[in-house]
């Protein structure tokens, strides 16, 4: 009998190429022979088959490989707004024009042999993306072809494009005059875009969901909320007890669960009273990584937790906050999928293979267990104002000086300190509710973060460049 259920027949001595193997796909999904970095697919090719496997029974997920590329297909529970596709020389999110045409360029490429110009690509795309009100395409609006750039570069940096004449840049300059040639990988292609359900048959964004099967009795229930706490946590920086149903809370507290994903990712789990995390201490492993490089709105972050802290701890200043209940988690996430129905098109529906909404939205697994533990109630959290945040930013700026925080920002305080609400929230360290945000328990790990602050500079201002704490995630 093996010693372990996860990496079973990898050897000790191996053990650090197979945890690198599979930090690699969960953290990018997607691996081909220059993409995320060389040597990466043969290092994936090396453990694929018992990747395959423990990527199967731990989450449900399917590692698909051939010699070009290795995907990893996910299961999701729940969508997550905090995961973007980024430009690939300004790291920006995709915009919805640019995820649209992502999906109109990928059909585009379908319908073309092994190589095509971006002057004829853009002849197939003018058409499609015209008839689709509020999108379009014009090489002359502002906007569009820097989109399709941005578009082409991402294919071409994860290998399904290959440029072998010409230059994009030269394109967006002059459209009549500049072009260029791309060779199509379309195994690479055809793997980039693989929904777990047909869209067409689809009535509601429910579907594609995954949903547990119908008429599950207690112990498949249960290796069904063991399933769905361990993606929880590879996927979530952190995860709260109060956040989840009863059964995903009891299966968050099994020490298998730990054990199993420290020996898949080689990175350890810790458990508070509020949550569990697993923990990142080198920072190779998060889309995010927190605290550290990432410029201005990253470390401004950091020392708004800082803030925080202090007033929390202020005897004259604590008194004065507010305690209170997090929103319902279930009930934002059905407000979520209601308002991408919405946006849902109805036409191209096929009626008689479509869905129904209760199924998709996984209605029919009304199976409810007596025995089952009871839903932990949420904690009130802290609750600091919009006004309070807005006076933190100003006595960082007089605190640093305006120039420590680039160009971008020295005159935009507000908008620096939006930013980086924005990325606490999607680490789960603060929530945003009207007026202001709660503060999440995980916050207070960070509450020292200005002990590695430099001293200060013979003008009496600190510069932005403290040195990188060791913690992550």
């Amino acid at each position: 009998m093996a010693a372990h259920r996860v990496a079973a027949s990898v050897e000790t001595a191996d053990l650090g190429s197979y945890q690198q193997a599979a930090r690699l796909m969960l953290l990018h999904g997607f691996v081909t022979e220059n993409y995320p970095r060389a040597k990466a697919l043969g290092l994936v090719l090396q453990w694929a088959d018992e990747l395959a496997k423990d990527f199967r029974n731990l989450f449900g997920y399917s590692l698909q490989t051939s010699a070009r590329h290795a995907r990893l297909l996910r299961r999701l529970d729940a969508f997550d707004d905090s995961q973007a596709f980024l430009t690939v020389k300004s790291k920006r999110p995709f915009d919805r024009r640019r995820l649209a045409y992502l999906c109109l360029i990928l059909a585009c490429l379908q319908r073309s042999r092994v190589e095509i110009n971006l002057a004829d690509l853009v002849k197939l795309l003018a058409p499609s993306a015209n008839t689709i009100e509020h999108l379009g395409f014009d090489a002359t609006a502002p906007g569009h072809k820097d989109a399709v750039v941005d578009v082409m570069d991402w294919l071409v940096d994860r290998g399904a494009l290959r440029i072998s004449d010409g230059s994009m840049e030269d394109w967006a300059r002059d459209h009549d005059r500049g072009d260029a040639l791309f060779d199509i990988d379309h195994n690479t292609c055809a793997a980039l875009f693989r929904p777990n359900k047909p869209l067409q048959h689809l009535v509601s964004a429910a579907g594609l969901l995954d949903t547990p099967a119908a008429g599950t009795g207690r112990d498949p229930r249960r290796r069904i909320a063991a399933q769905r706490a361990r993606r929880l946590l590879i996927e979530y920086p952190v995860v709260y007890f109060g956040d989840t149903d009863a059964e995903t809370a009891a299966a968050l507290r099994q020490p298998t669960l730990a054990e199993d994903l420290a020996r898949l990712t080689g990175l350890p789990v810790e458990r508070r009273a509020e949550g569990v995390m697993l923990v990142d201490t080198s920072g190779h492993f998060t889309d995010k990584r927190f605290p550290g490089r990432g410029g201005a709105v990253n470390r401004t972050a950091g020392l708004i937790l800082a803030k925080v802290a202090d007033l929390r701890e202020d005897p004259d200043r604590a008194s004065s906050l507010r305690y209170l209940l997090p929103p319902d988690p279930g009930e934002e996430h059905a407000d979520l999928l209601s308002r991408i129905d919405m946006a849902l098109p109805q036409a191209g529906t096929l009626e008689a293979l479509a869905h129904g909404p209760h199924t998709d939205a996984g209605h029919d697994t009304d199976d409810t267990d007596p025995a089952a533990p009871e839903q932990e109630r949420q904690a009130s959290l802290p609750f600091v104002e919009h006004s309070a945040l807005e006076q933190m930013i100003t006595e960082l700026f007089e605190e640093f000086g305006p120039s420590s925080f680039t160009n971008k920002w020295q005159a935009d305080p507000g908008g620096l300190l939006a930013e980086a609400v924005a990325l606490l929230a999607d680490l789960r360290l603060v929530h945003i509710v009207p007026g202001g945000v709660l503060v999440r328990p995980a916050a207070g790990r960070y509450r020292n973060i200005t002990a590695v602050l430099p001293r200060p500079a013979h003008d009496g201002q600190f510069a932005l460049d403290f040195p990188l704490e060791e913690t992550s995630r």
